[in-house]
């Protein structure tokens, strides 16, 4: 068995030789997923999911110089179907008159000129702090208010832009210079403040400082905070404030809209919190007006940030998880995403920064995947390489422990008690001369891949093949010192042996109906001590036993050949192995010779058959324990 295959798999290539590839791979991938947009709609739902989380964390509120008055369903019960009468608006700012608000801001559209105009221009002329909306229309014009309102009113776009999924989470202060709804109102309030003096010092309020265009650039976006949901805003029934069914106090120096709030508006607005049903258009410019009176919008963090956070975090969690076991990959992967959602919801509640959500963990989360493929992609091939000289049970067992036996790129050498089996097939030169070279290779396949199977069936390793002889060692690699693993494993050794003569019977019938000559085999069996570990140069290496152990049972299979009488199955195994297999075992003490090589005398006994009253739990064996 070669190790020029273990250098590549059993230390992990993970580990050494691409310790930074998985993370490159998923900080690559994950960085083109953003590129693509990839990330977008989970980013959306995270968005959602991050502000509903936060607003059980902590009690948030709307300005309280924010309030709508909404032209609701039970307005229309009263009035009609909208658009209501122009007059209805007059009688509304006329009702304003008695506690007077700040600013009072339209979210509608007066583009029709109507009779009640006039009257109408002269109540908001009055106020002298009303906004009204304007819109792009068709064919790029614009729709303002008619001309006689146009003249007494300021003015703000009501442009607004949903996400993917619907909600509405940016806004465009301005576009081409012109500002938005809510900068418009905002500007009219800090009118109304320089005209409103305190009462301790005599001294007008301070002006809320509001952003200005930036020259050359169309656009000038921001990301809208969603405080808590738009239900918690102050908003009464535009009948009732006109009818006085509403106190006066409600609305001093306040900041008003003004705005289409009844069921199935043609403005409808998605929010985190609010989406079937969804709420009404003019809560985006109060939620507008909130950020900028609180200096409170969403900060997003540069996309040069972004992707350097991505890059940062596959190359890190891939060199954490490599280091890990399974299961605790599988809870880093659950507390890691659990920690930064968390993280994300802090520091949003904290400093207003939204942190992307959906990309870093999905990052992490491929990074556990990369590695986890990574892993296993090679353990198939480790499992594979081990299936032809080990049973599945042992090369799991060698995958779990791989770093306690591979050292500085080879199998460590190890001193360890250990069952050697050698087999030896009888005649196999006189075989050999008498079939072809293609047939021969075949007989001997079949023959081998027989042998090997009863071997890894007990748990043995398959050492070598020399030619058509078999070496197989029971108690390697992971080094036995118990008794009773000793013990097994010399136990396991005889089995095998009795199952791969067992074994013979079958493959001979086979053989002959094929043609072909039959196989007759002799086993030595000897426990002893024997050295394990990596044999040869650097570009050819091969994993092996060393010792006298092995030469004992080599000469012990060769002894075979003159033991006829009281050697049932051709198996001779050594007092050392008697002393651990005699309880299970029928056995014959053939002699005690001196075997070449060796000055001591050796005692010999064969297998004659098992004992009835063995558990027959042990015909299989039992794997080595850790």
């Amino acid at each position: 068995m070669t190790v020029k295959t273990w250098v590549k798999y059993l230390k992990s290539p993970i580990r050494e030789k691409h310790l930074f590839l998985p993370g490159l791979l998923t900080a690559l991938l994950s960085m083109g997923l953003w590129q693509i947009g990839a990330w977008q709609s989970l980013e959306l739902i995270g968005f959602n999911l991050v502000f509903k989380t936060r607003n059980y964390l902590s009690y948030s509120s709307w300005d309280s110089r924010i309030v709508v008055i909404g032209i609701d369903d039970h307005t229309l019960a009263e009035y009609g179907e909208f658009p209501l009468s122009r007059d209805r608006y007059t009688q509304l700012l006329e009702t304003l008159e008695a506690s007077p608000p700040s600013t009072i801001g339209f979210d509608i559209l007066f583009t029709e000129p109507t009779n009640a105009d006039a009257k109408l221009a002269e109540a908001m002329e009055i106020n002298g702090q009303v906004v009204l909306a304007i819109a792009p229309g068709l064919h790029q014009q614009t729709l303002r208010p008619v001309p006689i309102l146009d003249r007494v009113t300021s003015k703000g776009h009501i442009v607004s832009n949903a996400d993917l999924d619907g909600v509405s989470r940016q806004l465009s202060l301005y576009i081409n210079e012109v500002p938005a709804f809510s900068i418009a109102l905002l500007a009219a309030y800090n009118n109304s403040l320089q005209q409103t003096f305190t009462t301790d010092n005599n001294s007008r309020k301070t002006p809320i400082l509001l952003p200005q265009p930036e020259p050359g650039k169309n656009l000038l976006s921001v990301w809208i905070n969603w405080v808590t949901s738009t239900r918690n805003i102050p908003t009464y029934s535009f009948v009732d404030v006109v009818n006085k069914k509403v106190a006066p106090s409600q609305f001093k120096n306040k900041i008003v809209l003004i705005g289409f709030t009844a069921t199935g508006a043609n403005d409808p607005l998605k929010t985190p919190f609010e989406q079937t049903p969804p709420t009404s258009g003019i809560y985006l410019h109060a939620a507008a007006i909130d950020n900028l009176l609180n200096n409170r919008f969403l900060q997003k963090i540069p996309w040069q940030v972004e992707l350097f956070l991505l890059f940062t975090v596959g190359i890190i969690s891939s060199l954490i998880l490599i280091f890990l076991q399974f299961k605790q990959r599988i809870i880093l992967l659950i507390l890691i995403p659990l920690a930064w959602f968390i993280l994300v919801v802090l520091v949003l509640n904290n400093s207003h920064i939204w942190l992307p959500i959906a990309s870093p963990i999905g990052t992490f989360l491929l990074s556990g995947l990369t590695v986890q493929w990574q892993e296993q992609k090679e353990k198939q091939q480790l499992m594979s390489l081990f299936a032809r000289h080990v049973s599945q049970e042992t090369a799991d067992l060698i995958w779990q422990h791989r770093d306690e036996i591979f050292q500085n790129g080879q199998l460590d050498a190890q001193e360890m008690v250990a069952t050697v089996l050698f087999s030896d097939i009888r005649s196999f030169t006189t075989i050999s001369e008498g079939m072809k070279p293609k047939d021969l290779l075949d007989w001997l396949n079949s023959y081998l891949g027989a042998m090997a199977e009863c071997v890894q069936k007990h748990h043995g390793v398959i050492d070598k093949y020399i030619g058509d002889a078999v070496m197989a060692v029971f108690g390697i690699p992971f080094p036995h010192t118990r008794a009773e693993e000793i013990e097994q494993d010399a136990i396991n050794a005889v089995y095998s042996a009795i199952f791969m003569q067992e074994k013979l019977v079958t493959l001979n019938q086979e053989l002959k109906l094929l043609g072909k000559p039959a196989i007759n085999i002799g086993i030595g069996i000897h426990t002893g001590l024997v050295v394990a570990g990596s044999i040869g140069g650097y570009k050819r290496l091969n994993y092996s036993v060393l010792g006298d152990a092995v030469n004992i049972a080599a000469r012990l299979e060769q002894l075979n050949k003159n033991v006829n009488n009281g050697n049932p199955y051709g198996i001779l195994i050594s007092e050392t192995t008697f002393q651990l297999v005699k309880q299970h075992f029928h056995t014959q003490k053939v002699e005690q010779l001196q075997l070449r090589g060796r000055q001591q005398l050796t005692l010999i006994y064969s297998i004659t058959g098992i004992k009835k009253e063995t558990d027959t739990k042990n015909r299989r064996g039992k794997a080595f324990g850790r």
